[in-house]
């Protein structure tokens, strides 16, 4: 029990084939959400001489979120300044409309712009304006669907975040940091040994992840701006499942330095660690509640793997997981609400979210070989990892599992994807 608990921990991301490093993405969105708002994103004036079609960024943005349904444009380019045939669109059955604009200004940097319209009511809704780089161009797209969504829903929009993942291609392992939507990726670490368990510090500005370089399991934290980076943990035995706390001073991870693998808070400097929980079973990937008064962990004390929850500080354990015999790899959503899970059923590991208030428990992935879930910042999302027709690839999923968006790399496959904060604009 305890190696098979120990190798899926660990290792299960790294089964199957290898990894293109240079991956490209399309968005798959397949499902239909219940309510879904009608919306016509133009193509922007001016883009085809640009880099990117930031108009086909922004709608792609807006449809994985799940809370709208395109309505088709035609081709038709309308700049911010132009106030539509409102009747036109609405006839179309658009409830709302983007247009905008983007040229090229002597510098060579690009002027971005755009405005937001209420096509039922004829409502000019706002826009904005920004002047990026050409490398930031895509950026730009994302802060437009940001601002959209805002909008038209009330919840922040996450399209201008961050993920982190691995990759694998024969014996190089690469972490990279990439935009939301999995373009534009960067990497920021390359190993010819296992690179597992990305998390994200509450700022954006680094990375704690576990790294076998060294032959066995070590935490380092990574800074993604500078490339810096620093040993955390590398105690006698395995150290892994770095997580953070809320306010980035510590981190909870993994140590077997005193026999079995057991729970520890180590300041995010690195230090002497404090262990959390005294224990004769396996305790595993922590993750901490939002407030950062709780834990939330993994942890074979009845028999097989189940998720267990306890005091920050440490203290009295209370068992959270109670459907289905094997149950791993914790998330909690940033509004305190949600725990995703992946869950063993019938010798499938599939994509679980309960809600905590309730307990109740709904399976949203059809696949059976999911990993690695992690929330969006706003909640509203869920990024994983599985298999589909015999290749690893990373999806998104509304908590409902009723729209699921695809990030396919054309050359290989994706591993343990990891949702940033916000960014500060």
């Amino acid at each position: 029990m305890s190696k098979t608990f120990t190798r899926t921990c660990f290792f299960l991301l790294f089964l199957g084939l290898g990894l293109s490093a240079f991956a490209q993405f399309r968005v798959e969105v397949s499902g239909v959400g219940l309510t879904q708002l009608p919306i016509a994103v133009s193509a922007f004036r001016g883009e085809d001489g640009a880099p990117q079609k930031l108009g086909a960024i922004v709608q792609a943005d807006l449809e994985r979120s799940g809370q709208f349904r395109s309505i088709d444009t035609a081709g038709v380019a309308l700049d911010e300044g132009t106030r539509p045939d409102v009747a036109a669109w609405r006839q179309k059955g658009a409830d709302s409309l983007v247009t905008g604009s983007v040229s090229r200004l002597a510098d060579g940097r690009y002027d971005v712009r755009f405005r937001l319209w209420d096509v039922v009511r004829g409502q000019d809704l706002g826009g904005q304006s920004y002047v990026v780089t050409q490398a930031d161009l895509r950026l730009a797209a994302h802060r437009i669907a940001d601002f959209v969504y805002e909008k038209l829903t009330g919840d922040k929009g996450a399209f201008s975040t961050r993920i982190a993942y691995v990759t694998k291609a024969v014996q190089r392992y690469q972490l990279w940091v990439a935009d939301a939507d999995g373009e534009n990726a960067q990497s920021a670490l390359a190993s010819p040994e296992p690179i597992i368990s990305p998390a994200w510090s509450p700022n954006g500005s680094q990375l704690a992840y576990v790294s076998f370089e060294s032959r066995k399991p070590v935490v380092y934290t990574h800074d993604v701006g500078t490339g810096k980076r620093r040993l955390i943990a590398n105690f006698k035995g395995s150290n892994s499942a770095p997580a953070w706390s809320p306010d980035g001073r510590t981190l909870a991870v993994t140590l077997s330095r005193d026999g079995g693998s057991q729970l520890y808070a180590i300041d995010a400097g690195g230090g002497e660690p404090r262990r959390l929980a005294q224990s004769g079973s396996i305790d595993t990937e922590p993750a901490y509640t939002p407030n950062g008064k709780s834990i939330y962990f993994v942890s074979d004390r009845g028999g097989a793997p189940q998720i267990y929850k306890m005091p920050a500080s440490g203290g009295n354990v209370e068992r959270v997981t109670f459907t289905g015999s094997y149950n791993i790899s914790p998330a909690i959503s940033p509004d305190g609400r949600w725990l995703a899970y992946i869950s063993r059923v019938s010798g499938a590991f599939k994509l679980h979210i309960m809600e905590l208030a309730s307990g109740a428990v709904n399976a949203i992935a059809d696949t059976s070989a999911d990993e690695s879930p992690s929330f969006a910042p706003n909640s509203r999302l869920i990024v994983y990892a599985t298999q589909q027709q015999g290749r690893e690839a990373l999806m998104t999923t509304t908590l409902d599992g009723k729209l699921k968006a695809r990030l396919t790399g054309q050359g290989g496959d994706i591993r343990e994807p990891a949702w940033g904060p916000f960014q500060k604009q």
